[in-house]
């Protein structure tokens, strides 16, 4: 071993170092590889026919206003009072803030029908005639992993006014999860945006 080679373990040894480094190698090759999840474009339950209402054309926020827990790209459950615990190795593939609106919007064009629901802005021509918004206030599994909550709110408005003040929803949605694996708890998230918007396009 060269002097230069030796100098340096001694360093890291009188440093304290050198066996952090070695766990740090060690733990970084025996870490288990990071499995990803989104949610599926294909809706989780059977298509209905489409129930266009009155045929009014919608034009959704772009926007879903999710609580600050789902701004991340890990998976999430809840557990206890007030505590929230990552599912480390298991991610989205997609954050949610994104694919969230995006599913949504093409759920209700599926359950309104063609030609009746667009995402903001909507195209030069569109017949627009109300506006919706949606919040999610929760979505989130307890820590058993039994069932997912969501828990949203959307105001439905005219764009031609007329005074009329805007149509407001809410819903409280349990999805019951099919097992505990993380696999099952992506599934469920899809599960309950399809429910949403069969609760809003129904409304």
């Amino acid at each position: 071993m060269n002097r230069p080679a030796m100098n340096r373990r001694g360093l890291l040894a009188a440093l304290g170092l050198g066996p952090v480094l070695l766990a740090a190698g060690c733990a970084g090759t025996d870490a288990p590889p990071t499995r990803w999840y989104e949610l599926r474009a294909e809706p989780p339950e059977p298509r209905p026919a489409p129930r266009p209402g009155d045929g009014a054309g919608w034009e959704v926020s772009g926007a879903v206003r999710l609580p600050g827990s789902l701004d991340r790209d890990v998976l999430m459950v809840s557990s206890g009072s007030a505590s929230l615990v990552p599912l480390p190795g298991h991610r989205w593939a997609e954050p949610l803030r994104e694919s969230v609106p995006r599913r949504l919007v093409a759920d209700l064009a599926l359950l309104r029908g063609e030609g009746l629901v667009w995402r903001a802005p909507a195209p030069s021509g569109a017949n627009v005639t109300r506006q919706l918004r949606v919040e999610v206030d929760a979505l989130m599994a307890d820590s058993g992993r039994r069932a997912l909550r969501l828990q949203a709110r959307w105001w439905l408005t005219d764009v031609q006014g007329g005074g009329r003040p805007p149509t407001l929803g809410q819903a409280d949605i349990e999805v019951p999860l099919a097992d505990g694996s993380p696999d099952a708890l992506a599934a469920g998230h899809r599960l309950a945006v399809w429910r949403l918007a069969q609760r809003i396009a129904g409304g």
